[in-house]
């Protein structure tokens, strides 16, 4: 009974470091680590321990045998990412090098000598380290301190409970994914941590005040505002970023409970990314079904009361170019009582479904219904459920209404098209703000630095969304966290690290008056 990897997959490798045969690739040294969508189990090499289920933050690796429902896929795909048929098992596909009649087998796996390069000299003194946000970029680096090092954290943020995106930004019908949470938290309460939220680094305290108490900080504070389309209506009532839609689907503090009001009808989400796939999906969903879920009680409420019909997702580029990930597409087309769709306005989308390979992405939407569609129709007049409709090769040029959303005028097939609507959600990316006290690049939306170190800020660094651009998901930051711990720590080795002129206790008292 081997094991696969499933939808959930956050690519943090801590499977990777627990297999004791090395059958989940890509790991973190290989080239592909990072360009893959999720990271997949080699059935041929699996033994079956179980270790990396354990290890998974997400519960993402599940045995085969158990896989249900649309996760029974994953046995194929993890399968297929290493060029075996779908349907092979383990004994079927050992070549004679496997089955050990040539050689070793998986269990003999040669593993290199173990490397300590996030490390302090014996002798040298803890570090003072504050770290400001506390998303999966400021506890991966939290972690990374106080694993290698003897230092001291300071956990630093403004809203008044911790877990930044994860929180906040990942859909609440997703607790796996939440789940990683969890893992983080246990550091909150580490003895050498101390955490102090609501507490806004720029309005509450200084970047100078904080550094005046640190040896060194680490601003993990993501990419907090939305871009925008730029079109005329955008500002319209019922035009909203989908980041806010999510954000208050989880309750989040700065978002209130009557922020979205839903429509009876038609909603339009602009974007092909995973964040437009979560709106789309929380959107259309039977509402009863989200009632066990982490959903805001008004969020429930709202979509009980406004009765989404159809949910169309404008797509600017192809089908083989869209954004989201494969496994998102996959649970969509598992969502109970909802039908997908794809607007066949345009030759060429058709065109590029029927011409993918299997594991390409447009050829997931083969065998999805697909025709022109009437937008003249009411949503749901030719059938009782819900549906999702593909709008791909199609951008919005204004968004038309009086005091509120009422239609998107979209590109698209002969011409535009006026497109029905009462609520229009934006998905088309993230954008950092600038961070209190520290240079930015406009152009780029980020801090400069070099391998996280801040440009002419000594002790000061930064990890995540703010150092690399809106890119990589939650897994992503590990790798990011390592880079930037590492030059922190060999900053401290050199000596160039600015020394405090104050202490913890200091700090804790000029906190505790200034947070909110």
């Amino acid at each position: 009974m081997a094991y696969a990897i499933t939808q959930t997959c956050c690519t943090d490798a801590t499977c990777v470091t627990v297999c004791p045969v090395n059958c989940i690739h890509p790991t973190p040294e290989e080239r592909a680590f990072g360009s893959t969508e999720m990271l997949y189990i080699d059935p041929r090499a699996c033994i079956d321990c179980g270790a990396c289920a354990d290890a998974c933050p997400v519960d993402a690796v599940l045995p085969v045998d158990g896989l249900t429902g649309g996760q029974r896929e994953y046995a194929d795909i993890n399968a297929a990412h290493f060029g075996l048929p779908a349907t092979m098992s383990r004994a079927e596909a050992e070549t004679p090098e496997d089955s050990g009649t040539a050689g070793p087998g998986p269990n003999l796996h040669p593993w290199g000598g173990p490397a300590f390069d996030r490390v302090l000299p014996a002798d040298f003194r803890p570090l003072r380290v504050a770290i400001v946000g506390t998303g999966p970029a400021g506890m991966y680096a939290a972690e990374d301190l106080l694993l290698h090092t003897r230092s001291e954290v300071t956990l630093v943020d403004r809203l008044p409970v911790a877990g930044g995106l994860v929180r906040y930004g990942v859909a609440p019908d997703h607790p796996a994914t939440k789940k990683i949470g969890d893992a983080f938290a246990r550091f909150h309460t580490h003895p050498r941590v101390r955490v102090h939220l609501g507490l806004d680094v720029g309005a509450g305290v200084t970047a100078g005040e904080l550094a005046a108490h640190h040896d060194a900080v680490i601003y993990a504070v993501g990419a907090a505002a939305d871009r925008r389309l730029g079109i005329p209506g955008e500002d319209l009532p019922g035009s909203l970023p989908a980041t806010t839609f999510v954000a208050w689907s989880n309750a989040h503090p700065e978002v209130a409970p009557d922020a979205v009001a839903l429509p009876a009808g038609r909603a339009v989400v602009v974007g092909s990314g995973n964040v437009a796939l979560d709106a789309a999906r929380l959107l259309a969903s039977d509402p009863d079904s989200l009632a066990g879920t982490a959903i805001a009680g008004h969020a429930w409420e709202e979509l009980r009361r406004g009765e989404v019909r159809e949910v169309v997702l404008l797509g600017r580029r192809g089908p083989e170019h869209a954004a989201y990930t494969g496994p998102e597409l996959l649970a969509l087309r598992h969502l109970p009582g909802v039908d997908l769709l794809v607007d066949d306005h345009d030759a060429r989308v058709g065109a590029a479904i029927d011409a993918a390979g299997p594991g390409d992405k447009a050829g997931l939407l083969r065998g999805v219904a697909r025709e022109a569609v009437d937008w003249s129709l009411a949503p749901g007049a030719a059938a009782r459920r819900r549906r999702i409709v593909f709008r791909f090769l199609s951008s919005p040029v204004e968004i038309r209404g009086d005091d509120t959303v009422r239609a998107v005028r979209a590109t698209g097939g002969a011409g535009e098209q006026e497109i029905p609507a009462g609520l229009v959600l934006r998905a088309v990316g993230h954008r950092g703000v600038p961070p209190a006290g520290l240079p930015f690049d406009e152009e780029t939306g980020t801090v400069p630095h070099e391998r996280g170190r801040v440009s002419g800020r000594p002790g000061t660094y930064v990890v995540g969304w703010i150092k690399r651009g809106p890119s990589g998901g939650i897994g992503a930051n590990r790798a990011c966290a390592a880079e930037t711990v590492g030059t922190l720590l060999a900053d401290a080795v050199a000596g160039v690290l600015p020394a405090p002129s104050g202490g913890p206790r200091a700090f804790r008292r000029l906190a505790r008056r200034r947070r909110r």
